[in-house]
């Protein structure tokens, strides 16, 4: 029999503000891959992968071998913005094995090491640059919780706790958004009537119930922003680092955004970290203009150059595409054995998931689903997508055990 798990510290001590813990009650030990254990001994198939911060894995090897290496040998941990060895050798081989395979030439910021850190720091460029005030965004994106980012999410429930005024922000509606209408045509609108300073998109929208740009469409957005004078801001906080199967998620697009923000698996093994990534020609920061304290994590420099080394070439990216039809093939029997859902398949590569539109049906999925030992969570402004973020390097078994549990849960009656 499991021995029970004490709870109580945490609700006499956090702050009621605590989420995840709510829907998982228990008290987490270890991780190690796919798989995270319990001070019970309890193994969970992890389908949520620290909301994307963990593509390869709870502490694969080579990052932490790296990281346990430099902290013996009395590396730099805190460094502000000052040059060291470990920023330097993560900028060379970020441009040797990202940027220069694809020909793409940004300057790299280091912000706050949060994903909202990165995009503060693009919306604030991007207004300085262009001298408009306006930002535009998308129904049911999410880009942080700090409040510039804020301002450009459309949650309602955390915009509500922003306590002021979110403004200099514009709402435009995402692909799909309108049934067949041309959602690029009412942003091409909405810029004609209002110059913008950018617009701010992310490619599968994580947080809003896995809507997916297309890749026409994106085009046709990159084009919009062009002609209007609007920088495009891609955040890729949570699509990239290979979450879709190509390192940046908009790859298949063909397109250049102007400004990209990267966090969470940049890292990779969870450490923080972030990246605002400014074309050369828009690099206008004056020295110490936009600044922080813990902008020089070297200890994340260090496994974020060791994750690295899984894009010297292509397999990731070709394992991403394998597993993710498999998830797909799996998704779509799940929703055509349970019509009563009236489910639909959403996403893409590794951020897919299932939407169905009964009230409080994706929570009760998964609330059964870690009864059975897997944790996933959901997604969308009603809570209405269940969202499956294995680690891009999850073996094929604990795949296929996380999705047959799955099928389970989906089964379980309301």
């Amino acid at each position: 029999m499991v021995a029970a798990v004490p709870l109580d510290v945490f609700a006499e001590l956090e702050s009621e503000v605590r989420s995840y813990c709510r829907a998982w009650p228990t008290v987490f030990t270890r991780a190690r891959g796919a798989a995270i254990e319990d001070e019970a001994g309890r193994r969970y198939i992890d389908f949520f992968s620290g909301a994307g911060a963990l593509n390869y894995g709870h502490n694969p090897p080579q990052q932490i071998e790296a990281l346990i290496q430099y902290l013996r040998s009395d590396g730099i941990l805190h460094s502000l913005d000052m040059s060291t060895a470990a920023k330097r050798d993560f900028l060379l081989r970020f441009e040797q094995l990202i940027l220069a395979p694809r020909g793409m030439r940004y300057r790299i910021q280091f912000p706050g090491p949060t994903g909202a850190n990165a995009v503060e720091a693009a919306l604030k460029l991007a207004r300085k640059v262009t001298q408009r005030p306006t930002v535009v965004s998308f129904t049911n994106a999410f880009h942080g919780m700090t409040l510039g980012a804020l301002a450009v999410s459309a949650n309602p429930f955390k915009r509500q706790g922003a306590g002021v005024p979110l403004q200099h922000t514009a709402t435009a509606p995402y692909d799909g958004q309108l049934g067949d209408a041309d959602t690029i045509e009412t942003l091409d609108a909405m810029l004609a009537d209002e110059p913008a300073a950018a617009v701010i998109v992310e490619t599968v929208q994580g947080e809003g119930g896995l809507h997916t740009a297309g890749i026409a469409w994106l085009q046709r957005l990159e084009e919009c922003c062009r002609r209007h004078g609007a920088l495009l801001i891609v955040d890729d906080i949570q699509a990239g680092c290979g979450r879709t199967g190509s390192f940046f998620s908009f790859e298949p697009a063909g397109i250049s955004p102007d400004i990209i923000t990267l966090s969470k698996s940049i890292s990779g093994c969870g450490l923080p970290m972030a990246l605002t990534l400014i074309r050369p020609e828009l690099d206008q920061w004056r020295p110490g203009e936009h600044n922080g304290t813990f902008r020089g994590n070297n200890a994340a420099f260090i496994t974020a150059a060791a994750a690295l080394n899984w894009w010297r070439d292509d397999s990731l990216s070709q394992e991403v595409a394998r597993k993710a039809a498999l998830i797909r093939a799996e998704l779509e029997s799940i929703a055509a054995e349970q019509e009563q859902l009236r489910a639909a398949v959403r996403g893409r590569g590794l951020l897919q998931g299932l939407h169905t539109p009964i009230p409080g049906r994706a929570e009760q999925i998964a609330a059964a689903a870690f009864q059975r030992g897997l944790l996933v969570e959901t997604s969308g402004p009603d809570a209405d997508t269940i969202k499956l973020m294995p680690p891009l390097t999850i073996p094929d078994h604990e795949l296929q055990q996380g999705l047959t549990t799955l099928r389970t849960a989906a089964a379980i009656p309301s």
